[in-house]
Order: C-alpha cells, then sequence, then structure tokens
C-alpha cells in the first residue's frame, strides 16, 4: 500500500500504561505519544484524534478504549496506531473484539512501531498471538503474585501495603509499627471500648489528635469501621476469609479487641458529657450524715474577696439532714494533706523495702519459667494440629469450607493462649512493678502534701481512698489497702523493723 493511500485513511492514536503497571520496560505514556507522532510523520499516517489511558488492561471495561472503538465503528476512523498489541488488549475480550474489527473491515490499519501487521490470515494470526501472549503474561504474572502472597501468608507475613498503623520496610519486604500512627490507634480502640463515643465522634476525636491515611487524607466513618474491625493490630492476618498467625507486633490486645467489637455489636449510645461549672472539689464528696451529694457555690465576703464553700445538698426524701455548716474549700484542701501525711514512709523504710522486694522478684522469676512452658507446650499442640489439618485438606478429606473454619478456631485458640502467656509475664513483672510503684507513691506523700497543690493532692487521695464524706467540717474517707496500714499505724512503730514479702495489697506487709 503506497503512501498516498496511507494519507488518505483517518488513524486513532492510543496510549496506555496503567498506574501498577508491572513491566518497567513499558515506556511512559509521555514517551509513547512521541514515539507515536513521529512514526507517523515517518509512515505519512493522518492522526485524527488521540485517546490516553491509564488504566490496566488484563479486563475490559476500559471507557476511553470503548469511546475508541464506538467512534471507528461510526467510520469517524479507518485504523489504530498503538505502541504495540498489548497496549490495546490483555484480555480474550477486547483482543477479540480487534480481530473481529478486521475481520468485518471496520479496521482496515493497525499500526505498531514495534510489531508488524498487515490485514492479511497471516497477519491476523500473528496478532491473534501477539493477543494471547499478552493475556497469557498478565494471567502468569497474576499466578506468580498470588502464589508469593500465599507463601508469605503462611510465613506470618502481610503481602500488600501496610495497614494504617505499621509502615513497609523497602529492604526487608516486611512491615513495622509506625511510632507516630500506631497510638492513636490504640486510642482510638480504647476510647470506643469504653462504649462512651459513636464512630462519628471516635472519627473527630481521632482525626483531631492528627491521624491521618495514605496522602494526608482524613479518614472517614468507614474507615473507622474497618479499622476498629480489624484483627491485624491485635496479631492475626485475615486475607480472602481465612485467618494467619501475623509475625507483625501488635498495637492492641486480642481482649481490647474483643472488647470494641462487643461494644460493636450492642452498637453503644454516646454518654453526654456534664457541662457544669467548674468546683476543684464538686462531685467528690457525701454527706456523712444522709449519705447525699455534696455541692459548692461560690460567696463574695463584704471585703470584696471571694471564697469557694462545700455544702449538703439535703435532697435525701427519707431523712432530715441537719448538716447546716459550710466548709471552706481551703479548710479541705488542708485535711486532705493531713491524710496524704498519714501514709508517708521515711526514706530509709522506703530503700530498704525496695532492696527486699528486688530479691524477692529474682526468686519468683524461676517458678514462673514452669507456668510459661506449660503455655508454651499448648501452643506446640496447637501447631502439630494445624499441621495435620493441612495435609487432611490436601489429601482431600476436608473441603476449603471446613478447613478454613477449623483453621480459623485453631489460630484463634492459639492467640488466645500468646495473650494469655504475654500477660503472664506481664502481670509476674506488674506485681513487683505495683509494690515498686506503692513504696514510691507512699515516700512521695509528705511531699505532695507540702507542695500546697490543691488538685495533686485531691488526685493522690484517690489514689489512696475512697467514700469521701463531709460532716461537721470534717473530712472522713476509707483508706484502701495497702494504703490502709499505713494510715491507722501509729508513728512510734515506724522506729522499728518493717519488712516486706510479695504483694503490697495484701497482708503479707509487716512491721515489728
Amino acid at each position: 500500500m503506497d503512501n498516498i493511500n496511507l494519507q488518505t485513511k483517518k488513524i486513532f492514536l492510543y496510549a496506555r500504561k496503567s498506574t501498577d503497571e508491572p513491566e518497567r520496560q513499558v515506556l511512559s505514556i509521555e514517551a509513547q505519544m512521541f514515539e507515536l507522532r513521529e512514526y507517523a510523520k515517518k509512515e505519512n499516517l493522518n492522526i485524527v484524534r488521540e485517546f490516553v489511558e491509564s488504566k490496566t488492561a488484563k479486563e475490559p471495561g476500559r471507557k476511553i478504549f470503548n469511546d475508541m472503538i464506538a467512534s471507528i465503528e461510526k467510520n469517524e476512523a479507518e485504523g489504530i496506531l498503538a505502541w504495540h498489541p498489548d497496549r490495546l488488549a490483555r484480555n480474550s475480550v477486547d483482543g477479540g473484539q480487534i480481530i473481529y474489527l478486521v475481520d468485518t473491515g471496520v479496521i482496515q490499519e493497525l499500526k505498531f512501531p514495534t510489531f508488524w501487521f498487515d490485514p492479511t490470515p497471516q497477519g491476523k494470526f500473528m496478532l491473534s498471538i501477539a493477543f494471547g501472549q499478552s493475556k497469557y503474561y498478565i494471567d502468569n504474572l497474576s499466578e506468580n503474585i498470588k502464589r508469593g502472597h500465599r507463601q508469605k501468608l503462611k510465613n506470618g507475613l502481610w503481602p500488600q501495603m501496610a495497614p494504617l498503623g505499621y509502615l513497609n520496610n523497602k529492604e526487608t519486604k516486611q512491615i513495622y509499627v509506625d511510632k507516630e500512627k500506631s497510638p492513636l490507634i490504640k486510642k482510638a480502640f480504647e476510647a470506643y471500648a469504653s462504649g462512651k463515643y459513636t464512630l462519628k465522634e471516635i472519627r473527630k476525636i481521632i482525626n483531631d489528635l492528627g491521624l491521618k491515611g495514605r496522602r494526608d487524607s482524613l479518614l472517614s466513618v468507614s474507615n473507622y469501621q474497618y479499622l476498629l474491625q480489624n484483627p491485624f493490630y491485635y496479631g492475626l492476618i485475615r486475607y480472602n476469609g481465612e485467618c494467619f498467625e501475623g509475625k507483625q507486633e501488635p498495637i492492641i490486645s486480642k481482649k481490647l479487641f474483643d472488647e470494641t467489637q462487643e461494644v460493636m455489636k450492642r452498637k453503644s449510645k454516646p454518654q453526654k458529657a456534664n457541662k457544669m461549672k467548674f468546683f476543684l472539689y464538686r462531685g467528690f464528696f457525701h454527706c456523712g450524715e444522709c449519705g447525699f451529694t455534696i455541692t459548692a457555690d461560690k460567696k463574695i465576703k463584704p471585703s470584696g474577696k471571694e471564697y469557694t464553700y462545700y455544702y449538703c445538698t439535703k435532697k435525701n426524701p427519707n431523712h432530715i439532714c441537719s448538716q447546716n455548716v459550710f466548709t471552706r474549700e481551703e479548710k479541705i484542701s488542708s485535711q486532705i494533706n493531713e491524710a496524704i501525711q498519714k501514709v508517708s514512709l521515711p526514706d530509709d523504710w522506703a530503700d530498704k523495702m525496695l532492696k527486699e522486694l528486688e530479691i524477692e522478684k529474682e526468686t519468683k522469676a524461676q517458678s514462673s519459667r514452669f507456668f510459661a512452658q506449660k503455655i508454651q507446650n499448648e501452643i506446640k499442640a496447637i501447631d502439630e494440629k494445624l499441621e495435620k489439618l493441612m495435609n487432611a485438606y490436601l489429601e482431600n478429606a476436608l473441603n476449603l469450607a471446613e478447613y478454613r473454619e477449623a483453621k480459623n478456631k485453631l489460630v484463634d485458640q492459639k492467640q488466645l493462649l500468646k495473650d494469655k502467656l504475654t500477660a503472664f509475664e506481664q502481670k509476674s513483672n506488674n506485681r513487683f512493678e505495683l509494690a515498686a510503684k506503692f513504696i514510691n507513691s507512699v515516700k512521695q506523700a509528705e511531699i505532695i502534701a507540702l507542695q500546697e497543690n490543691p488538685e495533686q493532692g485531691r488526685d493522690f487521695l484517690k489514689k489512696i481512698g475512697s467514700n469521701f464524706r463531709l460532716s461537721g467540717q470534717k473530712l472522713f474517707c476509707d483508706f484502701k489497702n495497702p494504703f490502709k496500714i499505713l494510715a491507722e499505724a501509729e508513728p512510734r512503730l515506724w522506729r522499728g523493723e518493717t519488712t516486706i514479702s510479695q504483694n503490697p495489697n495484701s497482708e503479707n506487709w509487716r512491721r515489728r
């Protein structure tokens, strides 16, 4: 066919490269456009319209491609110019449509700088092979990717882009915890598990704290719903309905995850916030006589100075309360400091207790290993069951649905054991940490009492006592154990010898 005839034919230019294009050698759209225009000049092709698309061709349904075919069927052009046949089609539907339009004469010219084609039986045969190779390549690539994903999942590795709260390590091909976003995700679980907030409120709270998705996009309510239902954050991988034991570092515990799911099932409603005027001790005390709430108010003296007073609301219909006195806030603060000083501990005794606690911690560590080994043996037994289950599936003794159901139950049981082991180890350490924390707290009690910081004193009293009451302008409270032991001890006993044994919450705290 001579150049004069070619010039009379109208040609469409088509360039395509998908955003997830796996072939590194495929030219960018800009490079394709440049090469195709140069080729058109060289071959005297008359380009009447250009179609550019950024979408994969492995499935039919490309809008711009379909628009181009529709225009050709309307006789707006007689041929197509593209970089390679695989730019036109990587699936049997689109490839078959191109060949059919060539067969029927609707497409009279197909031009490729990298591929020879003539509308002859041989040319159409070679074109069908090119389309077939393109489809084979994409099918084979897809299967290889699936195989790689299956192997990663079997090894406990997430095969795709890391979920929010984790980051991909390009060198190791694994994921690690995002130190900036993971605390906010944990906060989202904790807030929702409290039952006080709706998903909409969680979205506002956590978004305001700075949690954002990829490309700094704000998360929607549906994003939070998906996030709060994703077991990935406590150590499991859920992929295509199947659960796998993940090797990623958990952001939350399974217990917190389960609590979150329970709240989501109940569709908990939020609690309305109390917007009452702030008083330091409002809601902190009850009347020592009638048991009703102590409220507060401000009064201005003739001198112009303002004072805060606390008094009984007297709303008990079954009791006529005789408490008519008003207690000033400064007097309450002073009595709180006196109560705190009752649990103070001299530095030398506190240091001795800490040393004895460290000795006992070493002794207990040995017995803890036996319990830990027992749980590890149970985990090993589940691993053996999982192996047998896999063999049964491979031998067709179980179908896929039965295999997945049984496997998911075993994986869940294994995760519970792992959580139990982790919790035990933490509890063993926490027991001694709590004891040490208690000793350090009472060591600091006198300092807190002398600092004259009412809010700090109030918060410390909450930690060491309960059932706070006001009666006759006097503060009463019940000290918690082990603070109760210190509060009720006579000061002279501190000149004796003090020993510590095990848990400060038990009666093993002895003085002699």
